[in-house]
């Protein structure tokens, strides 16, 4: 069973989704990023790494339209931004799944509300059926009918991301952006909630966008991970590419122990 039907999009199908040029990003005088450039190609699962204050959440702010760049071109699902309808927003509102880091679940909506909430702002379904498809996300992620009826204060900070993924999946994107997915989660939380994402990923076709500072993560689900770094993307690659590079701060990163045991581990 499918959500309402939704607009076409652009009148030919990107293969990249997310194709950032030249971006510039700045708060005053201070610049962000300089002459970025990036793509995300369809059917990619890719990380984003970089240091503290490198920008990363200001990028995935600038590509999903809550930052307007100070310059460059940011294009999503073949829109450029820049010169988006209000039907264009609203596509690729229903095309794109965002988990933001803390899960931002309404406080005051059941878990099956919460999950809800896309179907009844997006779709013209009965409540019978936007009831049925919300039953079948959250038990795509993995968690019990008992669960239905929780509020966010009742539930674990694993369970909280499990539903807040499966808000981010209700609509059936093409595209899902996850900042930070495993932040605040113990180890094995954190395996099995990259296990879920790598899971759906194959399963659906998803693309992914996934800004992280887990290096288990990186190793055991991404395709390609993009590193911010000196105001720009200096690299994008595998992490075995990315293990052979001569910039200090990937070397540091991915061959320190941390990066050691994570390449071991996987």
């Amino acid at each position: 069973m499918t959500a309402a039907t939704t607009p076409a999009g652009p009148a030919t199908a990107p293969e990249n989704l997310i194709e950032v040029r030249g971006l510039l990003s700045q708060f005053g005088e201070r610049v962000i990023h300089q002459d970025l450039d990036l793509t995300l190609e369809r059917g990619e699962v890719m990380g984003v790494v970089g240091g503290s204050g490198t920008g990363k959440t200001v990028l995935l702010n600038s590509i999903i339209g809550l930052k307007e760049p100070e310059g460059g071109t940011v294009s999503i699902l073949g829109y450029d931004r820049a010169t988006m309808t209000e039907e264009d927003e609203a596509d690729v509102q229903r095309r794109t799944g965002i988990l933001f880091q803390q899960g931002a679940l309404f406080s005051s909506l059941s878990v099956i509300d919460n999950v809800a909430s896309p179907l009844v702002e997006h779709t013209g379904l009965s409540a019978d059926v936007i009831r049925e498809l919300a039953e079948m996300k959250i038990a795509m992620v993995g968690l019990k009918p008992e669960s239905h009826h929780l509020k966010p204060a009742e539930l674990s900070g694993g369970m909280r991301k499990r539903v807040g993924l499966a808000r981010a999946l209700a609509l059936d994107p093409e595209l899902l952006f996850l900042d930070e997915p495993t932040a605040g989660l113990d180890p094995i939380g954190a395996a099995a909630f990259d296990a879920l994402i790598r899971q759906l990923s194959d399963d659906l076709g998803l693309t992914v966008f996934m800004i992280t500072h887990d290096l288990d993560s990186l190793y055991a689900i991404t395709d390609k991970v993009a590193v911010v770094a000196d105001k720009h993307i200096v690299a994008k690659a595998t992490v075995q590419e990315l293990e052979r590079s001569d910039h200090p701060w990937i070397r540091e990163y991915f061959l320190g122990p941390r990066g050691r045991a994570a390449d071991k581990a996987a």
